[in-house]
C-alpha cells in the first residue's frame, strides 16, 4: 500500500473530474504531478504541487487552479482537509483510517512490504568491486563492495532484474608487475635469495608489490612446481605461468573476502578472455566502421604540458561528438591497446550480453574515466545506453580518532578482512552505507561499537531487539494470544491514537516511497537515513512507556490495546527487518 501513490491517482483524478466538466483544457500532461510528505508534519500528510505545476498549461493562476482542486480533492476517499499554501501548494490531511490500513498492510505482506513494480522487470547490470588481482582488498573495496551489492539489492526490491556484475583486471601491466613479485617471493621461498633480497629489490624498485601476502602464494607455487621457475630466464615464458597462478590464487582470496563480507556476485567477467577472444579488435573495428575513429594529434594536456609529452598522430576517438571535452586515444605509442580501449570492449560485451542500462561502481580514483567511457556506450548503442557511475570515496580507518595503523599482512594498508574480522560483516556494511558514496568516510573501530544512539548501526538494531523483547513478554503476559502477524492484523486497531503511534504509522507508510525514489536515484544511503528516522520514532514510543504507563506497550488489564500496540512493534520490526535485509544485514533478536 503506498499512500502516496493512491493521494497521486486521486489528483490526477480531480484533474479528470474539471476536464470533464469543462473547466481544464483536456491533455494535460500529468507526469511531473507529485503526491509527498510535506517539509513539516503540521501542514499536513500529503502535499501536491498539482496547481503549481499546471497553472501555466491551463492559462490560470496557481492559486485560481488550487481552489478549483481543492474542491474536488475534499470529497476524495478519506481527505479530511485540503488546504492551500504559499503560492498554490495543496497540503492534505487524510484519516487516521488510512494509517491503520498501512499497518495492517505491512502485517499481512511481511518484509516484502516496500517491493515496488517501477523496475517493470527491466534488465539492469551493476558492475563493482572489479579489483585488480593483485594483493588483498583494501576497505576502499570493501566501500565499493558494499555499496554496490546494496543498490543491487534495492534495485531488485524496486523491480528490476539484475544482474551483479565483476570484471577481473588481469590483461595490463599490473599483472605483469605482481608475477614479477610473486617470482622474487618464490625465489625466497625455495631458498634461493632471503627476506633482505627482496627488500632490496623493492627499494630499488625493481618489484612493485613485496607485501607478506606474496607469501604463502609463493609456498603454494614452490610446492606445486618445486624449482622449476628458478631455472626458467626467459620472461615470455614464465611471466605468463606465474600470472595464471597468482591471478588465480588472488580471485579465490577476493570471494572468499567478498562472502566474508556477504557479497556475491552473478557473473565473473576476465579482461584477459576478452583480448584474447579478440573483442578489443571488434570493438574497435566497429566503432571505426561507423565513423566514430580517425588518426589525429591531440592538443597538449590543459595546465603545464609534462617533459615527455609529444605531438604525434595517434588513433583517437571521437568521444566529443558524444559529451566529452576531448577525443579520446584508443593505441598507446607502442601500437598496444590503451586501457581505453579494453574498456570500450568490455562495455560493449555488456551490450551484446543484452544490457543497455548500467551501473558502474568506481572508486574515486577513476573519476577521470567517467565521461569517456559513458560517450563509448552512447556510441555502441547509438545513444540508448544508459551508464550512471556512482564513485565511492575514500574511507579512512581510526580507533577513537587515531589513524588505524596498516595490516601487517598487506604491508600497505588496512584490508578489508581486518575490518570485517574486527567488528563484523553487518557492522561494516552498515556503516558504509550511512553516507552517501561520494562523500569522505571516516570508519572508527571505537565508535562504530559503541552502545549509543550515535552509533547508527546500535540505534537501529537496538529498535529491533526491543520490538522482539516486547513479544517475549508478551507470551508470557497473554499465554493464549494469538501473537502472528495475521492475528495481529485482526486486533483492534482503532484503538491506537495516540499523536505518536500515528505518526510511527506514517512513518512506515513512506517505505514503499522511500524504496521507490532510492532505487531511481541509485541511492542506498537514503534507506540508512530511513530506518534511523523509523528507529528513533520507536525509541521515543519506549520512553514515553517509561515515563506514563498507560503508554506502556503492554497492559496486562487492557487485552485489547496490548495487541493494537504490539501490531504496530511488529510493523516497526518488519519494515526495519525489510530495511536491513536491502543492506544484507541480519536483525538482531537480541543486544548482547
Amino acid at each position: 500500500m503506498n499512500v502516496f501513490a493512491i493521494v497521486k491517482r486521486q489528483v490526477d483524478a480531480a484533474v479528470a473530474a474539471l476536464i470533464a466538466e469543462g473547466k481544464l483544457p483536456s491533455g494535460l500532461d500529468l507526469a511531473r504531478v507529485a503526491a509527498e510528505p510535506p517539509r513539516e508534519s503540521a501542514h499536513g500528510d500529503v502535499t501536491t504541487n498539482a496547481a503549481m505545476v499546471l497553472a501555466k498549461p491551463v492559462g490560470k493562476s496557481p492559486r485560481d487552479l488550487a481552489l478549483l482542486l481543492v474542491d474536488k480533492l475534499k470529497a476524495a476517499p478519506d481527505v479530511v482537509d485540503a488546504t492551500i499554501a504559499g503560492p498554490g501548494f495543496i497540503n492534505l490531511r487524510l484519516t487516521d483510517r488510512v494509517w491503520l490500513d498501512v499497518l495492517r498492510t505491512v502485517l499481512g505482506t511481511g518484509t516484502a512490504y516496500g517491493n515496488a513494480t517501477i523496475g517493470g522487470g527491466e534488465r539492469i547490470n551493476v558492475e563493482y568491486v572489479s579489483a585488480n588481482p593483485t594483493g588483498p582488498m583494501h576497505v576502499g573495496h570493501a566501500r565499493g563492495a558494499v555499496v554496490g551489492d546494496a543498490l543491487a539489492r534495492l534495485l531488485a526490491k524496486a523491480g528490476f532484474a539484475v544482474t551483479k556484475e565483476y570484471y577481473i583486471n588481469d590483461a595490463g601491466g599490473q599483472v605483469d608487475n605482481v608475477a614479477r613479485a610473486l617470482r622474487m617471493r618464490y625465489l625466497q621461498a625455495i631458498g634461493r635469495i632471503t627476506e633482505a633480497d627482496v627488500q632490496g629489490a623493492l627499494e630499488r624498485k625493481e618489484i612493485q608489490y613485496g607485501g607478506a601476502y606474496l607469501i604463502p602464494v609463493a609456498e603454494a607455487l614452490a610446492a606445486r612446481d618445486g624449482s622449476k621457475w628458478a631455472e626458467v630466464n626467459d620472461d615470455a615464458v614464465w611471466i605468463p605461468a606465474l600470472r595464471e597462478f597468482i591471478v588465480a590464487w588472488m580471485m579465490k582470496l577476493v570471494k572468499e573476502d567478498l562472502a566474508a563480507l556477504g557479497v556475491s556476485h552473478n557473473i565473473f567477467v576476465s579482461e584477459k578472455a576478452l583480448v584474447d577472444a579478440g573483442k578489443v579488435d571488434a570493438a574497435l573495428a566497429f566503432l571505426t566502421e561507423a565513423g566514430l575513429t580517425y588518426t589525429g594529434i591531440l592538443e597538449p594536456p590543459k595546465g603545464k604540458t609534462p617533459d615527455d609529452w609529444e605531438p604525434r598522430p595517434q588513433l583517437l576517438f571521437k568521444a566529443t561528438q558524444f559529451g566529452d571535452e576531448v577525443d579520446r586515444p584508443l593505441k598507446k605509442s607502442d601500437g598496444s591497446w590503451t586501457y581505453f580501449a579494453g574498456d570500450i570492449a568490455y562495455h560493449k560485451d555488456k551490450v551484446d550480453r543484452g544490457f543497455t542500462d548500467l551501473v558502474n561502481v568506481w572508486g574515486a580514483d577513476h573519476g577521470g574515466y567517467v565521461k569517456r567511457v559513458q560517450a563509448a556506450l552512447k556510441a555502441l548503442t547509438a545513444g540508448k545506453g544508459q551508464l550512471d557511475v556512482q564513485l565511492c570515496q575514500m574511507v579512512r580507518v581510526l580507533n577513537n580518532g587515531e589513524p588505524v595503523k596498516m595490516s601487517k599482512r598487506a604491508g600497505t594498508f588496512v584490508t578489508m578482512r581486518d575490518l570485517i574480522d574486527e567488528v563484523g560483516k553487518d557492522v561494516v556494511r552498515f556503516i558504509m552505507l550511512t553516507r552517501k558514496n561520494d562523500a569522505p568516510l571516516d570508519f572508527d573501530y571505537a565508535k562504530v561499537m559503541e552502545k549509543s544512539r550515535d552509533n547508527p548501526v546500535f540505534y537501529v538494531q537496538y529498535a529491533h531487539a526491543r520490538g522482539r523483547s516486547v513479544f517475549r513478554h508478551a507470551a508470557e503476559m497473554f499465554p493464549a494470544a494469538d501473537l502472528s502477524d495475521k492475528g495481529l492484523a485482526s486486533a483492534d486497531l482503532n484503538l491506537l491514537n495516540d499523536p505518536d503511534e500515528l505518526a510511527v504509522m506514517r512513518t512506515l507508510a513512506a517505505w514503499p516511497r522511500t524504496i521507490e525514489g532510492a532505487a531511481l536515484a541509485h541511492e542506498p544511503h537514503r534507506v540508512a537515513f530511513y530506518l534511523s528516522d523509523l528507529a528513533a520514532q520507536f525509541h521515543g514510543l519506549w520512553n514515553k512507556g517509561n515515563d506514563t504507563v498507560a503508554l506502556r506497550f503492554l497492559q496486562a488489564e487492557n487485552h485489547a490495546l496490548s495487541l493494537a500496540r504490539l501490531a504496530l512493534v511488529r510493523g516497526v520490526g518488519v519494515v526495519i527487518a525489510s530495511g536491513l535485509a536491502v543492506f544484507g544485514v541480519e536483525p538482531v533478536e537480541e543486544m548482547r
